[in-house]
C-alpha cells in the first residue's frame, strides 16, 4: 500500500498540470469573447454610414462594411489580451448588424514537457452587435444572427 502513495502523487500532479493547461485555454477563450463584443459594440455604433444617418431618419440603418472592419481590428489591436496572441480578426456586416470573429493562440504551460503534445490552444471569440435608431430603451429587431 504504501508503494502506491508515490504513484498516486505522480497522477495528481499530472491532473493538475491538465486542469492549469485546460484552463489558460478557457480564460484565452473568454478575453476572445470579450475582446469580439467590444469591437463589435464600437463598429456597430462607428460603421453607420453618414449619408444613412444624416438623410431623412426614416429608413433603415446602414453600416459601412469598410469602417466596421477598420473600427473593430482597430478595437482588437488596442485590447491587450493577457496570454492571447492574436491571429486574425474576421468582421461581418450584414444591415444593421454587424458580427466579429477573433482567433488566437493560447500556449500551455505544461504541455510542452511531454512529447507529441500540442504546445498551443487554438481559441475563438465570436459577438454580434446590431445598430438601433431611436430613443434609449428602444428594443432591437429580432433577426437572424449573421456569424
Amino acid at each position: 500500500m504504501l508503494l502506491l502513495v508515490p504513484a498516486a502523487v505522480l497522477v495528481l500532479v499530472v491532473l493538475g498540470a491538465i486542469a492549469v493547461d485546460f484552463s489558460l485555454a478557457f480564460l484565452g477563450q473568454r478575453e476572445l469573447t470579450g475582446a469580439a463584443a467590444a469591437a463589435a459594440n464600437d463598429a456597430a455604433a462607428a460603421a453607420v454610414s453618414d449619408a444613412a444617418f444624416y438623410g431623412s431618419g426614416e429608413g433603415p440603418i446602414v453600416l459601412d462594411p469598410a469602417r466596421a472592419e477598420a473600427v473593430a481590428s482597430d478595437a482588437v489591436g488596442r485590447r491587450r489580451s493577457g496570454g492571447v496572441d492574436v491571429t486574425s480578426v474576421a468582421v461581418r456586416v450584414v444591415g444593421a448588424q454587424v458580427c466579429v470573429t477573433v482567433v488566437g493562440e493560447v500556449p500551455y504551460i505544461f504541455a510542452p514537457v511531454v512529447p507529441g503534445v500540442p504546445r498551443r490552444a487554438v481559441v475563438r471569440g465570436q459577438a454580434v452587435a446590431t445598430a438601433v435608431l431611436g430613443p434609449a430603451g428602444t428594443e432591437a429587431p429580432s433577426s437572424s444572427s449573421v456569424c
